[in-house]
């Protein structure tokens, strides 16, 4: 295979082998990416000293990394998918790496505005989103844990950078430091090097057997290689219309989109890549993703400032984001393993709701802890739950949507985080401006992600009842039933051809 183009009819995700190269890519992409991201907190005192500025001035810096890199982030499943993610993170490379370069000669705010707010955040969100979708290429039994793994990267990343960026600071100035960064984060060109494409089947003939079912016209009972007709038939079923297109009626596969298209339409989208977009399911897990958004950022941009502001010396208050980022380590591994379990793999969401539950109340206690005793519990349990929630976000999204439309879903996902983190932290430090504390803007961070949790916690119970009045209400023999297509109820084939 060459730039995505297969050698091959296709083959099984082998859930090892390169696989495991293709995890350690991601996790080095998640130190370069997110971890970095993270420890531009730490430059947070030294850009305000040197330029003369506020925290709201100040905070536009890290705010406009996150939204550019998650505004973007369509943009890279873009390029992933019409040309190859390889190209896409070797590209998304040499932009992040260029610009930390041109910010270590920044002479004011707005500089650093455009050469790392924008090009860096602009260049992470080429690598971002193509390598996580590669790891659910290669993983189907192993996925919860293979991205666990990758994601912890942010973890690690955020320990061991944390206190050699503040020592990078000390010996060589900021500017030094961002000079170094740049160097460091041209290692993602090496990783997108390394992404072998790979082409899978549509249908997964040895689950199929395994389960002891044929899968008829390439449906997945699962619901993960669905493959999705035209917009028009998904209109069709959700406007109540059941006659069903003739491939599933005749058992035939029905044509997979993204097939050869005219040269022009292969840089834009296509709505059979979208078709997501019209499931209730998902259009409330992305009203969750902007409340959860609104919060999660906010304590790691201000934590450090705030160790500072109750008598934490530097190392300290550093340490600190070291705390956590290690913690952050072994939530995503350890629930990356406990949901790939058989009796919390179909609790996947209830995991993930209960990560961010338990992050918002964590925030909420912060104006409590001025000490760094205090403080430390806080970083532990935060970061614990903040890495079991992040390893969940491509897992419950590919549960929801399916592989084959993974790499569109999660560019939609990240993108819904862009406005939140491009709004929240100024509105965090304009708090800190205002009410002379950083009590305000805690709460806010702890109510937003509390929010994020309830709705999604309404959203499953709602979908549960549904379920349950479908069940109910389902005719004991449908074996013979005019509505029954090769053992599905048309609406059971239509909610797939749609999911």
């Amino acid at each position: 295979m060459v730039d995505g183009k297969p050698r091959s009819a296709g083959r099984s995700p082998p859930d090892g082998g390169w696989g495991w190269v293709i995890v350690g890519c991601c996790f080095m992409m998640t130190v370069c990416t997110r971890a970095v991201t993270r420890c531009i907190s730490i430059f947070f005192v030294e850009f305000q000293s040197h330029f003369g500025s506020d925290y709201a001035a100040t905070a536009w810096v890290h705010s406009l990394v996150d939204c550019t890199t998650m505004l973007c982030a369509p943009v890279g499943s873009m390029v992933g998918n019409r040309w190859s993610c390889r190209a896409s993170v070797i590209l998304g490379g040499l932009l992040s790496s260029s610009g930390l370069l041109i910010s270590s000669f920044s002479n004011s705010l707005e500089f650093l505005y455009v050469s790392m707010g924008i090009l860096t955040g602009l260049g992470f969100a080429l690598c971002y989103t193509p390598a996580i979708v590669m790891v659910g290429r290669y993983f189907r039994r192993k996925k919860a844990l293979a991205y666990g793994i990758a994601m912890s990267g942010s973890g690690i990343g955020t320990f061991v950078l944390a206190p050699v960026v503040q020592l990078l600071i000390e010996l060589y100035s900021w500017r030094g430091a961002v000079l170094i960064l740049s160097a460091f984060v041209a290692n993602l060109c090496v990783c997108g090097a390394l992404l072998r494409p790979i082409t899978l089947r549509e249908v997964e003939d040895e689950e199929a057997q395994s389960a002891g079912e044929e899968k008829p016209g390439g449906l997945s009972v699962d619901g993960e290689d669905t493959v999705k007709p035209p917009k028009s038939e998904v209109i069709q079923c959700l406007s109540g219309d059941f006659s069903l297109p003739s491939a599933l009626l005749s058992g035939e596969p029905t044509p997979k989109p993204g097939g050869r298209r005219p040269c022009f339409r292969t840089c834009f989208l296509t709505s059979e890549e979208y078709g997501f977009l019209l499931m209730p399911e998902f259009l409330g897990l992305a009203a969750s993703f902007l409340l959860l958004a609104s919060g999660c950022s906010l304590p790691f941009i201000y934590l450090v400032p705030y160790g500072l502001d109750v008598g934490l010396g530097h190392q300290h208050a550093a340490f600190l984001m070291s705390i956590l980022g290690v913690v952050d380590i072994v939530g995503n591994i350890t629930f990356g393993w406990l949901t790939d379990r058989r009796c919390l793999k179909p609790r996947r969401l209830g995991c993930y709701i209960f990560s961010v539950a338990m992050e918002g109340l964590c925030c909420l206690f912060v104006p409590l802890l001025r000490s760094f005793p205090l403080l430390v519990p806080f970083a532990v349990l935060y970061g614990y739950f903040d890495g079991a929630y992040v390893a969940l976000i491509p897992v419950v999204t590919s549960d929801l949507v399916g592989t084959q439309y993974l790499s569109s879903a999660l560019g939609v996902v990240y993108f819904l985080h862009a406005i939140p983190y491009l709004i929240c932290p100024p509105i965090g430090g304009w708090l800190v401006d205002v009410t002379g504390s950083y009590t305000a803007t805690f709460l806010l961070s702890g109510i937003a992600m509390l929010a994020s949790a309830f709705a999604l916690s309404l959203l499953a119970a709602i979908r549960r009842c549904r379920a349950a009045i479908r069940q109910r209400s389902r005719p004991p023999n449908t074996a013979n039933d005019s509505n029954v297509v090769n053992g599905f109820t048309k609406e059971a084939v239509c909610h797939a051809t749609i999911s």
